[in-house]
């Protein structure tokens, strides 16, 4: 079987129109993707951003016993948006719901410490080696702010300790921490696919019976009344400036905390709000201004 992709380029006022367009002409699926090499940060909870010029692109069967009319979908498709390109191509069968799999290599993270993608073998079978299925949720070692988590998490003594990954997408930094020495990782995340990839990947790693993973309602019932040696958490400035008092309740006196979802212009409004609490102690940048800001829970 064949497959027809109908590319249009439209404004992000037009997104939502596109997408009923192309559904109603037949799509089985319809994606956005960028249209001008636009940044943009992960979402805030309940946020879904867009660019402002978005390629919509929507997937077709092409049956050989009932073809196309290519000509005759892109003039009506023009009809209905007179100044948006648009663009078509055949695509061969394939199975789409994993040729994703083809880009993913292993990420070395420190000297033996490395995430693989789990249909891969480890390049070093002696090293911490995290199985990860990346197309379960957010994080996945690619990621500049994901990376330094890890990297902070390869440095830290994590030898017995207790964990807390907040805001845990994939599940990595809680796995990361388990295979590292830690003694229990309790896990949370407003987004319940994130739940569900956290588990599977702490699973995958055999690691599951020492993480509790749920939302946020579920975490603060579950860990009531303890609190923790390290946390970890991979967000977005604004929520983390948000969490900074509740975070000072669940670590202990000069437990270690790591934060990250911080771009370089946003470190010192970051670090103001949480020197309440804490000693900010190592600011580290990757790639694209993307920051880590981490240290230790005053002594109380």
């Amino acid at each position: 079987m064949k497959w027809l992709q109908i590319h249009i380029t439209v404004n992000q006022d037009q997104v939502d129109l596109t997408e009923t367009l192309l559904m109603s002409l037949g799509a089985v699926s319809v994606t956005l993707d960028d249209a001008e090499n636009q940044d943009l940060l992960e979402p805030l909870p309940g946020e879904t951003p867009l660019w402002n010029k978005v390629i919509v692109t929507g997937i077709y069967q092409d049956d050989e016993n009932d073809p196309i009319d290519t000509e005759k979908l892109e003039a009506f498709i023009h009809g209905q948006l007179p100044e948006a390109p648009i663009r078509s191509e055949e695509l061969e069968d394939q199975v789409w719901e994993r040729s994703w799999m083809d880009y993913y290599e292993p990420i070395q993270i420190g000297e033996k410490f490395w995430i693989v993608p789990e249909w891969l073998e480890p390049p070093e079978a002696g090293a911490v080696n995290i199985k990860l299925d990346p197309g379960l949720a957010f994080g996945t070692g690619n990621h500049a702010s994901t990376f330094l988590c890890l990297q902070w998490l390869g440095k830290t003594d994590l030898k017995d300790k207790v964990v807390i990954d907040y805001g845990c997408g994939s599940g990595i930094l809680g796995v990361a921490a388990l295979l590292l020495g830690a003694k229990q990782v309790y896990a949370t995340d407003i987004d319940p696919q994130a739940v569900l990839a956290t588990q599977q990947n702490a699973e995958l790693n055999s690691v599951l019976e020492r993480l509790y993973v749920g939302l946020p309602e579920e975490f603060n019932t579950v860990f009531k009344g303890q609190q923790a040696d390290v946390l970890v958490a991979n967000i977005l400035a604004g929520p983390l400036m948000a969490l900074a008092s509740e975070f000072s309740t669940l670590i202990k006196s000069e437990g270690e905390f790591a934060l990250a979802g911080v771009i370089e212009e946003q470190v010192n409004d970051v670090s103001g709000v949480y020197s309440e609490y804490f000693d900010i102690l190592d600011v580290e940048k990757r790639e694209e201004n993307w920051c880590r800001i981490s240290g230790k829970r005053h002594q109380y």
